[in-house]
């Protein structure tokens, strides 16, 4: 019997959405807000100009959200940013959109949202609890990012004390983790992934396919590891993009919550070791700095570590390029998550799970029953600002703006707080016969040593060798 505690029930007599159908709703407004309000308060000069405003449009939103800032000795440190300007009312305010898109969800699905808004709030006050311990500035220094201590807070309050009766309503992580996927689809504009062209995805597009089946078959045939989701989990998380593809593989596979905790718990410290050691590894062995940075790209799971590790690498050897490189294909890599899904979506409904019951519908009814419609959010958003972003110079900086602005950091809160609700709802004792035999570790070390070999043999015959003059200043 499992001691998971999930969120209720719709009362009987009142039906509500599903929980894809309102991430996508909710997280589509959020964009079309960020991006109205961009416009309608777009600047009057030079609205066109790059140089002037580097990082898109400033947005009005952006004093509606924060995080706590990096500090050293006192945490009141983290209430004021670099240049003294108190963010302590940004991160109230950033904790109340984490609110709203709990009571806007509850709304929808048919839950009632009285019982919902106060378990709503703690959870935000644990999301910021984790956000404070990851800003710590030796924490932060290595990159221990806040996914991590929001699982980890969630942990020790589950598995210990427990989670109250009051709480359980409020628990809607997966929800507002797919809402942040929606958002983020936002940041994935073709353009920019089109800036490596060839060798960008040649170097995202064959490997991380590859590693992926190699390292599943791996973990069901060699190391029998009984749970053939928690491979697949494990194996999408380290091969593709960590958390994002985690969620998206673990809904078509129908995962349990401890198996997406431990996969995502692997990556992230994997993440932290990986991000520190790389750059200085990939100096020592004399490698170009480029080839380099798309080795970052294709094999650091999450892209603020990949971005972390590009920039300690180009600020070593003077060099930009191999931010920008690395940045570039581990965004063309996170744009596969749709593609991964979906066939995880028709493999576990035609092969895995084919014997286990009689098929009610065909094959291709299954999988798309199977298939994570959140999804479908994630590439809408994507398409649109897209397309704003290539109409024209002032709509390339609304589209980064909105993104700077609101909807990356919102994305975060929801991400952070997302994890706590994981870390709640995740028994390990239920995982306590694999955890103890060293499977799943075994699994993502190996199948992160192939991961590591092939995307240097790929991005040192791309971007070295093949396409070496595209891959220049």
């Amino acid at each position: 019997m499992s001691a998971t505690v999930s969120a209720v029930s719709p009362p009987p007599g009142r039906r509500g959405w599903h929980e894809d159908s309102a991430a996508i709703l909710v997280g589509a407004a959020l964009v079309g807000l960020a991006l109205a309000v961009g416009w309608a308060f777009r600047p009057t000069a030079d609205a066109g100009s790059r140089e002037r405003y580097p990082k898109g449009w400033p947005s009005a939103l952006s004093s509606t959200i924060n995080k706590p800032q990096t500090w050293n000795a006192s945490p009141a440190e983290a209430l004021a940013d670099r240049k003294g300007k108190p963010v302590g009312a940004a991160i109230l305010l950033g904790l109340g959109w984490v609110v709203a898109v709990s009571a806007a969800g509850a709304v929808l699905r048919g839950h009632a949202v009285a019982r919902v808004i106060p378990g709503a709030a703690v959870l935000g006050l644990l999301g910021a609890l984790a956000y404070l311990l990851a800003a710590q500035k030796v924490i932060h220094y290595y990159n221990l990012e806040y996914p991590l201590w929001a699982l980890v807070v969630g942990l020790v309050i589950g598995n210990t004390v427990g989670v109250p009766s009051w709480l359980a309503p409020a628990l809607q992580g997966e929800y507002l983790i797919k809402t942040g996927l929606v958002l983020f689809g936002a940041e994935v504009l073709f353009s920019r992934l089109l800036e490596l062209g060839l060798p960008g995805l040649l170097t995202s597009w064959v490997v991380t396919p590859i590693v992926l089946v190699a390292t599943y078959l791996f973990g069901v045939h060699a190391l029998r590891i009984p749970s053939r989701s928690l491979c697949m989990v494990i194996s999408a998380d380290m091969s593709v993009c960590g958390v994002s593809a985690a969620i998206a593989t673990g809904a078509a596979c129908r995962a349990k919550k401890e198996e997406l905790s431990l996969a995502i718990g692997l990556s992230l410290a994997f993440t932290a070791v990986m991000m520190v050691a790389m750059p200085p590894f990939i100096r020592l062995a004399g490698i170009d700095p480029i080839v380099g940075g798309a080795w970052l790209g294709g094999t650091i799971d999450a892209t603020g570590a990949v971005a972390a590790a590009g920039e300690i690498l180009g600020r070593d050897l003077g060099d930009k390029r191999p931010a920008e490189v690395a940045t570039t294909v581990k965004m063309i890599q996170n744009s596969m998550i749709g593609l991964i899904a979906f066939a995880v979506a028709v493999y576990w409904s035609g092969w895995v799970e084919r014997g286990t019951a009689p098929m009610a519908r065909s094959l291709a009814a299954e999988a798309w029953l199977r298939f994570p419609k959140f999804i479908l959010g994630f590439l809408g958003t994507s398409i649109l600002c897209s397309a704003l972003f290539t109409t024209s110079p002032e709509t390339a900086l609304l589209v980064d703006g909105a993104i700077a602005g609101f909807t990356g950091p919102l994305r975060g809160w929801l991400f952070c707080v997302g994890f706590v609700c994981m870390g709640l709802q995740t028994v390990f004792r239920e995982l306590a016969p694999v955890l103890v035999s060293g499977r799943p570790l075994l699994l993502y070390v190996l199948g992160q040593g192939l991961n590591l070999a092939l995307s240097l043999a790929m991005a040192t015959l791309t971007f070295g060798w093949l396409f070496r003059q595209g891959a220049g200043p």
